[in-house]
């Protein structure tokens, strides 16, 4: 929200509802601002553009010999530039091509040395005096998009008012030191009126202690000129009275459709508008003074794109099929719960958002229709996001305007219209009001609200008295009754916030300043919190992938249908959001692991040749009660690993034994030991959504790990391995791409469980021997791995020992049999041990290797 303190200062004048808003200048008032306002995003210096130009008038003007088109005016500055080339009656040259230049008339004279405004904050254009066709010109004079103060450059800008030659223009329209101060809209999401320069005035008033007043014609019961000319009918039906609870429409006849006023166009050009003419500017001013957004309809288009002998307006909902061009240019097709404003046969606009193109007001209108009108802000903020408009009026309208209002703006336009473009009301005021007649009656959107000082000190720390909370909400124009300590308060009609106790806490709080409000810290009690288990384990996933060269990142909870289907996973599984933040969040996810594939491409095209990524967060998938259509939210916790393709073919092995490393290493460093990697089956676990959750691995390339959990063996807590070969295709995935996703309630569970073992070390030497033993090929290594540990475990459990595999090895031509190499690292906590007393103990393992599994010792 842009707002101008040169314009706020005009309007508090114009309207004798207060004084300068920047009494202590423009630091301090930003400030203030700031601490109990709005955060302020950027401060301006509006009037520094026009350093240097200055009012002058034509005194004469004549054709330039050598052009058909060029002029050569003598303009009196009243001798106030200096250093430029002047004749004997003190004038200075100036060779214009401006069409309608003329002599006596007021411009904007910009000299020799000074700077384009249009140019200002860009790269800077600096004028010099400099011959045209052989005739010195001194500068140039300058056209409203010269002046940034609209797009027209047809012709020069022709100064209206009381304004003198030689005087300067920041001068002469109170542009000198005024400052754009620009308010983060997010801080007025809550405060509509706030989108007005009326509101905020009277907000910086009120943190001010300064006492607002309203102008006369802003009320709720205005007064509205009656028919003063050849009636003009207008028929207006409401089919949304829910959407649309009120709009307000009146026709106006004879209108001169022309430039606007100078003064008008540099108020839009504060408000960073361009000036189009003058009837479409007065409703852009209104809207930028009042926040209630206008729009004008050439009463004439709208009567011809109907089908009768008078305008007719229709608010509706789109047409199968319904296409409007607007005034941008754009063409849409509206979403099916648009707004529509329509003629009986033809959409002439959107309601809320932007009006069409067939019904615009341009320099040939003749007889106008003012619309007035509140729409319900979330569907204008649906239609908004649906079709990428984001207009003046969206800004506006979604932050919910009150209907009380429509009335005192319509007026007000009327009037001005009336008084400075030559218009005569023409059909009676049509208002199609559907607000509450209570609403009505007492003039607020909320009834009254009932607090105590005491409820209001206790929850800001304060020591306010009832006359403090009464001065403060009364000088921004609430209605304050006290009764003993109690306050009743009534919300004037601009405020749509005021409807709790804590909305008056806030309001009290917010006027007297938060920043003034005593600093005392509440009692804390010393004793140390528990640790949190669900944080304590992520944080110990974090670590250790980490700790394994692993990057975490956070992805978006939302996916691309298109990821969805690349991935194997069922869009009718997913939720698919009907508001979605962009067309690439279309869907809630169904896992994790897409959504860290998408990542990996784009990786290794920035040169990474191999990562691993990893990230924690939530899946959603179908709840099974389908009467209340809430999701299932299971965690999760998904890894990848990839190689490109010019790393991965110099690393042996395949991918699934990477991803399966890093997670084996995390669960032992959870603490967590008897699982299993077995062959994936559906059959072997109730998890719901298993499809979605096991859909991007290869079935021939993956296992799933099995835990017991309860006394039920083989409970999945999660999968590994790697990708389908139309995952990799669909996602440019190299070949050595895996991963694994496991449930983070499920480790968190387990974690828990796990009971923390101290191993002494041996202080005597320990001996190394290596074990070979030949078994069926057929046989896993994980199940005689898993019966070695606990033999050695049996038959040495005075000792400090570790095992790890060699190698796994078949000779050719013989594929009944295979040999796997072990190595027994131990040593004895009481003695040094011998080599014939490690060797025994590998000979009874061996043994019962022979009994078990049928196993020779080589």
């Amino acid at each position: 929200m842009k707002i101008s303190v040169g314009a706020l200062k005009f309007i508090n004048e114009h309207y004798h509802s207060a004084g300068n808003p920047a009494p202590n200048g423009v630091e301090e008032l930003v400030e203030r601002l700031g601490a109990q306002l709005g955060a302020v995003e950027e401060v301006v210096d509006f009037g520094k553009r026009f350093d240097g130009v200055l009012v002058a008038k034509v005194a004469s003007c004549q054709k330039h010999e050598n052009s058909d088109h060029l002029n050569i005016c003598k303009i009196d500055d009243g001798g106030t530039a200096q250093g430029v080339e002047r004749d004997e009656n003190g004038h200075v040259q100036v060779v214009c091509g401006a069409p309608n230049v003329r002599e006596g008339l007021m411009v904007a004279w910009l000299p020799p040395g000074s700077t384009v405004p249009e140019s200002y904050g860009k790269d800077p254009f600096v004028l010099e005096a400099r011959e045209l066709r052989g005739v010195m010109s001194n500068g140039m004079l300058a056209s409203a998009k010269e002046l940034s103060l609209g797009d027209s450059h047809d012709g020069i800008l022709e100064l209206d008012g009381d304004v003198t030659p030689g005087v300067y223009f920041a001068d002469a329209y109170h542009l000198r030191n005024d400052a754009i101060i620009d308010i983060e809209n997010k801080m007025f999401t809550h405060r509509p009126d706030c989108f007005g320069w009326l509101g905020v005035a009277r907000e910086i008033e009120g943190i001010s202690r300064r006492p607002y007043q309203s102008p006369e014609w802003y009320r709720t019961d205005p007064e509205i000129p009656g028919v003063e000319a050849d009636q003009l009918p207008l028929e207006v039906r409401n089919e949304l009275p829910e959407l649309v609870p009120r709009f307000s429409a009146i026709v106006m006849r004879d209108v001169t459709v022309k430039t606007s006023p100078v003064w008008l166009q540099i108020e839009l050009a504060r408000a960073g508008m361009r000036s189009l003419n003058n009837i479409v500017d007065y409703t852009n001013f209104f809207m930028l003074e009042t926040g209630q957004p206008l729009h004008a309809y050439d009463y004439d288009k709208v009567k011809a794109l109907g089908g009768g002998d008078q305008a007719t307006i229709v608010v509706r909902h789109p047409q199968e099929g319904e296409k409007i061009t607007l005034l941008s240019g754009k063409e849409v097709q509206p979403r099916a719960e648009a707004i529509m404003i329509a003629t009986d046969q033809k959409a002439i606009g959107i309601g809320g958002v932007m009006g069409g193109g067939e019904a615009e007001v341009d320099e040939n209108t003749r007889n106008i229709i003012i619309e007035c009108a509140n729409f319900d802000m979330y569907s204008i903020r649906r239609t908004s996001m649906a079709h990428g408009l984001f207009t003046d009026a969206v800004t506006r309208f979604n932050k919910g305007q009150s209907p009380l209002q429509n009335l005192a703006v319509l007026g007000k336009i009327v009037d001005e219209i009336r008084r400075f473009a030559d218009g005569k009301v023409a059909s009676p005021l049509i208002d199609d009001n559907h607000v509450e007649p209570e609403t009505l009656q007492r003039g607020s959107v909320y009834p009254p609200v009932e607090v105590s000082a005491h409820f209001i000190n206790a929850r800001l720390g304060s020591d306010l008295s009832v006359a403090d909370m009464q001065q403060l909400l009364q000088n921004v124009e609430f209605d304050v009754q006290v009764r003993s300590e109690n306050l009743t308060i009534k919300a004037p009609f601009w405020r749509t916030d005021i409807e709790l106790p804590e909305d008056v806490v806030e309001e009290v709080g917010r006027l007297y300043g938060y920043d003034r409000l005593p600093l005392k810290l509440p009692k804390r009690d010393l004793t140390p919190a528990h640790k949190n288990d669900p944080l304590e384990l992520k944080r110990k996933v974090r670590e250790t992938l980490a700790k394994a060269g692993a990057n975490e990142v956070l992805t978006y909870s939302f996916a691309h249908g298109n990821l969805l289907d690349k991935t194997g996973q069922n869009r009718e599984q997913a939720f698919q959001l009907s508001n979605a933040l962009s067309p690439d969040l279309q869907y809630f996810r169904l896992s994790l692991t897409p959504s860290l594939l998408e990542k990996i491409h784009a990786n290794i095209k920035q040169g990474f040749g191999e990562f691993a990524l990893f990230e924690m967060g939530k899946t959603h998938a179908l709840g099974q009660n389908d009467a209340e259509e809430l999701p299932d939210e299971p965690e999760r916790l998904a890894f990848v690993m990839a190689a490109s393709h010019k790393v991965g073919v110099s690393k042996a092995g395949a991918a699934y034994y990477d991803a399966k490393h890093y997670a084996t290493y995390l669960l032992d460093s959870l603490g967590i030991r008897k699982y299993k990697f077995l062959p994936y089956h559906h059959t072997d676990s109730s998890i719901p959504s298993l499809d979605a959750w096991a859909a991007p691995f290869d079935r021939d390339r993956m296992a799933y790990i099995a835990v017991e959990v309860e006394g039920r063996e083989n409970t999945l807590v999660g999968f590994v391995g790697e990708y389908k070969p139309s995952v990799r295709k669909g996602l440019k995935l190299p070949a050595r791409t895996a991963g694994f996703e496991l449930d983070v309630a499920l480790l968190q569970l387990l974690s828990s469980q796990r009971s923390t073992m101290y191993t002494p070390l041996s202080r005597f030497p320990s001996v190394e021997q290596d074990m070979c033993l030949r078994v069926a090929a057929d046989l896993s290594f994980g199940e005689l791995d898993a019966f070695v540990r606990q033999k050695l475990g049996e038959l040495s459990s005075k000792t400090y020992w570790t095992l790890e595999p060699l190698d796994i090895y078949q000779r050719e031509g013989n594929e009944m049999f295979k040999q796997i190499t072990f190595r027994l690292t131990i040593a004895d906590y009481e003695k040094t041990m011998r080599d014939t007393e490690v060797s025994e103990i590998l000979n009874r393992v061996a043994e019962a290797a022979h009994k078990q599994f049928n196993a020779e010792r080589v």
